[in-house]
């Protein structure tokens, strides 16, 4: 047993180290530039339509703009934003925080392509519900079943890692150590809440997500900034250390030595990604059941999940980390995330805080996973078995809280990587069907003020 954990951790740090990064940056870069950098351009416009979506949009699908944004994130913004951005500082330093930063900006673009794809792929079937996602524009536009096959294997797999027992644990785990609550406990109350929400499918999921994703988003930032306003002048340490460290990769920092900027690259890029989930082909699947009679409308609005989980949500852990330096070589993960609270408040309120933050960030992940999980399911053996998927998904929930799962951490990181690869191809292979889509776009609904500008930039 120990060789084959030996096996899949040394397999889930090779595939997560150049031979994904090289893809998922080099895919972000050349979408960024196809579309005519898209996500700095008409971020503001998207930022908007989040709370103010077009009022005469009466496409077909089965959640509003705003459901399957907070669905996508459910799903994105989980232990990764906590626990994966303290393990890339310990591992790569501070520098580390800047390369996510760079995975933000430049993933938006890969989020956008996969929305614009998910939708316009998508199937909508005769009772109005809708199926999307990679394994169909990757089916009907690249024209491979076979890439298609994998792609929903490697989802449906996933979605009981990532997306399942490692976030109850988490959970678990956090509450434990902050409340001293017996996992059992813990993995109890998870799997009821969740078979709640889940039994009802992607309408329930929706009417949930859309309120428990930004109270959660809204509480654990309140407690960041609580924090740093508290330690405001350690605020410009905190920034200058990061892009010093992501570029000149000097020695020591926190008492560990041995930074340099390779290894900010690469964890900052790794976690960036991971955390995200930009390129990875999850995300499309909530955005393809949106209503909407135009992909860009719902694209751009799915491009700002990236922007909220690393722009805005990992920066915040980051730079606490960053402020607190209490980085020794011994703490990694949630446990420094949750010491660097506690030193900035100057309490165990802070890790109150981070305990609290975790485990709603992996509650949510649930939710918004088992849902990819089940249209990937859809997809293999038809809808008749989703809700068996299901029954059985939430099961795996109680079984999570309660065992170790190293090898299924990196089980699951190894399946997260074979979705990306065949998503990554689609997104380069049909970039001139999302171009030819987002010019219609801006030809049929920018203002006529702007609509000459954004003709000359296409």
């Amino acid at each position: 047993m120990e060789s084959v954990n030996t096996f899949l951790v040394n397999f889930s740090n090779f595939l997560w180290g150049f031979p994904l990064i090289v893809p998922l940056i080099g895919t972000g870069l050349y979408l960024t530039l196809r579309l005519g950098f898209v996500q700095f351009i008409h971020l503001p416009r998207a930022l908007k339509m989040i709370f103010f979506p077009p009022k005469d949009e009466k496409g077909q699908g089965e959640i509003s703009h705003f459901q399957a944004l907070m669905t996508a994130l459910a799903a994105t913004v989980g232990t990764g934003n906590i626990a994966g951005v303290a393990t890339a500082i310990a591992m790569g330093g501070p520098g580390a925080m800047f390369w996510m930063w760079v995975t933000g900006l430049l993933g938006m673009a890969s989020k956008y392509s996969e929305a614009v794809l998910a939708l316009h792929y998508r199937d909508v079937h005769a009772d109005g519900t809708v199926a999307g996602g990679p394994m169909y524009y990757i089916a009907k536009g690249v024209k491979s079943k076979m890439l298609a096959v994998a792609f929903a294997v490697f989802t449906a797999i996933a979605a009981f890692g990532i997306g399942n027992m490692v976030q109850s644990n988490s959970t678990a785990e956090a509450i434990n150590g902050a409340f001293g609550v017996p996992n059992w406990i813990t993995g109890i109350v998870i799997t009821i809440l969740a078979a709640m929400v889940l039994i009802g499918g992607i309408k329930s999921i929706g009417r949930v997500t859309q309120v428990f994703v930004p109270v959660m988003i809204i509480f654990f930032m309140t407690g960041g900034f609580i924090a740093v306003i508290m330690n405001l002048s350690l605020l410009p340490f905190a920034v200058k250390t990061i892009f010093v460290h992501a570029f000149t990769g000097e020695a020591v920092w926190g008492g560990v030595a041995g930074h340099g900027v390779r290894e900010a690259m690469r964890y900052g890029l790794a976690r960036g990604l991971f955390s995200n989930e930009s390129g990875l082909g999850s995300a499309p699947i909530a955005a393809a059941a949106a209503r909407t009679d135009h992909p860009v409308t719902q694209a751009l609005i799915s491009m700002t999940q990236t922007f909220i989980d690393t722009l805005v949500v990992c920066s915040m852990t980051g730079v606490i980390i960053v402020m607190a330096d209490v980085a020794d070589g011994s703490l990694t993960g949630a446990k420094l995330s949750a010491a660097s609270f506690n030193h900035l408040f100057g309490s165990n309120i802070g890790g109150v805080v981070s305990a609290v933050s975790l485990a709603l960030f992996a509650y949510s992940t649930v939710l918004g996973w088992c849902y990819y999980g089940e249209k990937a399911i859809e997809y293999l053996f038809g809808s008749a078995h989703m809700k068996t998927y299901r029954t059985v998904y939430v099961g795996f929930v109680f079984i999570g809280s309660v065992v170790k799962l190293e090898s299924v951490w990196c089980f699951a990181d190894i399946m997260n990587g074979f979705m990306a690869l065949p998503n990554l191809f689609a997104l380069v292979f049909l970039a001139g069907t999302i171009k030819a889509l987002q010019k219609d776009y801006f030809d049929r609904f920018l203002p006529e003020t702007e609509r000459a500008v954004k003709k000359a930039e296409l």
